[in-house]
């Protein structure tokens, strides 16, 4: 059924009279630390206001899927759940590397956005990794898809000059095996990384569905502290004039 809340999302961005796009896979990767004082704190930076895309905003690291990423096969795997619940409704090709590729490529964008490396480091001389991995290969770091866990799925409506097929990752902080010390990455598409509480993350000038995924991550760690692997996450889709949550 759909709520108040997923009709916001639907105008979140500006639909228009654009032909029909088919949406792009992406994914995103929210990596979570939690404080003493049983505080969660998330990573999130403000998009450069010379983007054309949502400028100005605050986001988690991420971006869409390059073929590349589908060629980076030395990575430590998923969960099982984890791996099963990117399988389904995979609208691109049904393989295991497209599978891999969603999460490397919210490996690498975190690398390239906010200089934070997800991995494992190794002394394996023989690690052979690819494009938009050369910093994790020089450092030798492994990435890592054990600790990564789905927190939702969203698909930008039709009508819309850009859509993607978002997959929404979490890990926590202890998966990180480097940063760079400027404290964001090579790419400059993000400013001002941080590491923000709920509250103060809800300040800020936020996309809808960034908002969205929010109160799902925070009512998900009331119920499930720890983030199963196994526990059924939100799908988010158009249908008939409105967003549809599922469950996957």
């Amino acid at each position: 059924m759909t709520g108040s809340f997923e009709k916001q999302l639907a105008k979140d961005e500006k639909a228009g009279d654009f032909p029909y796009i088919r949406p792009k896979d992406a994914a995103t990767l929210l990596i979570l630390d939690r404080k003493p004082s049983g505080d969660v704190c998330l990573l999130m930076g403000r998009r450069h206001m010379r983007h054309t895309f949502m400028p100005g905003k605050f986001v988690f690291p991420g971006g869409r899927v390059d073929p590349a990423d589908s060629r980076i096969a030395d990575v430590l795997p998923y969960h099982p759940d984890v791996e099963a619940k990117l399988f389904k409704d995979l609208k691109n090709a049904r393989t295991a590397a497209r599978v891999r590729a969603l999460a490397l490529a919210a490996i690498r964008e975190t690398y390239e956005e906010a200089g934070v490396f997800i991995g494992r480091k190794t002394d394996d001389a023989k690690l052979r990794l690819g494009t938009g991995f050369e910093a994790f290969a020089d450092r030798g770091i492994q990435p890592d898809l054990g600790g990564l866990r789905v927190i939702a799925r969203a698909i930008t409506p039709p009508q819309r000059p850009r859509r993607f097929d978002t997959r929404f990752l979490a890990v926590w902080a202890d998966a990180i095996a480097d940063q760079l010390p400027e404290g964001h990455g090579p790419s400059g598409e993000l400013e001002d990384c941080a590491w923000l509480t709920f509250k103060e993350a809800r300040n800020k000038e936020l996309p809808m569905i960034t908002t969205k995924i929010l109160g799902d991550l925070e009512a998900r760690l009331e119920a499930d502290p720890e983030l199963s692997p196994a526990t059924p996450v939100p799908y988010y889709f158009f249908r008939k004039g409105g967003f549809v949550r599922e469950q996957i």
